[in-house]
């Protein structure tokens, strides 16, 4: 897996673990009893996982739309400018320090195919790649995933246990996964893993923690 995607995954477990461990011990906060709880957790996350993988896709759709209108706008520029397009080539060539003689006999090779010459202008002129646009379906679907994970984590206790256990459990489960979270993102970028798990799990721990503290306070004034 590609770096980029590595991180991607990762987030989607943070999110999910932060969201639905947020959600559960607020509402177990309440006490209104472990069906109510393991049913919110459910809906949290598969409403979080729906949310997720909608927004991804309408993103990566919306900007997959937008690189293949530039790239047909290009294309165009190709077919109806060809000199302009090979000038401004060569002198993008140039101010990286090539030759002038050097860029124009480069430019004509890559001119001479019309697929090459798209996706030479496409990198060299805007910043993409027209073999990876990506796929709107498969960032949605990663997104799902990750999030489901990382949300069924602190849900697990309740599907077997209730009450203070299971509090304590989804507390235990949340600090140890986003301890791991941090740890990875911390392995991934290069950062401290010691320091990325600390700040991770002080996330999690305020989000969860303000949460639990409203459950309390509206299931006793309730």
């Amino acid at each position: 897996m590609q770096s980029g995607g590595a991180r991607a995954a990762v987030f989607g477990v943070s999110d999910g673990l932060v969201t639905n461990v947020s959600l559960i011990l607020g509402v177990a906060g309440a006490h209104p009893g472990a069906t109510f709880v393991r049913l919110s957790g459910l809906s949290g996350l598969v409403a979080g996982a729906f949310s997720m993988a909608a927004g991804e896709y309408v993103s990566m759709q919306a900007q997959r739309e937008l690189f293949e209108r530039e790239l047909e706008v290009e294309r165009e520029a190709l077919a109806s400018s060809p000199d302009a397009e090979r000038r401004e080539l060569a002198a993008i060539y140039e101010r990286r320090g090539l030759s002038p003689d050097f860029a124009r006999e480069l430019v004509e090779m890559m001119m001479r195919d019309p697929k090459t010459a798209l996706e030479t202008h496409a990198r060299e002129e805007l910043g993409i790649d027209p073999n990876a646009l990506g796929s709107p379906l498969v960032a949605a679907t990663s997104s799902f995933a990750t999030f489901a994970l990382g949300a069924v984590l602190p849900l697990l206790p309740w599907l077997f246990s209730r009450g203070n256990g299971a509090i304590v459990a989804s507390i235990v489960i949340g600090a140890c996964a986003a301890i791991g979270v941090g740890v990875m993102l911390g392995v991934l970028t290069g950062r401290s893993a010691a320091k990325s798990a600390l700040r991770q799990l002080l996330v999690a721990t305020v989000a969860a923690a303000v949460t639990y503290g409203i459950g309390r306070a509206v299931g006793a004034s309730t």
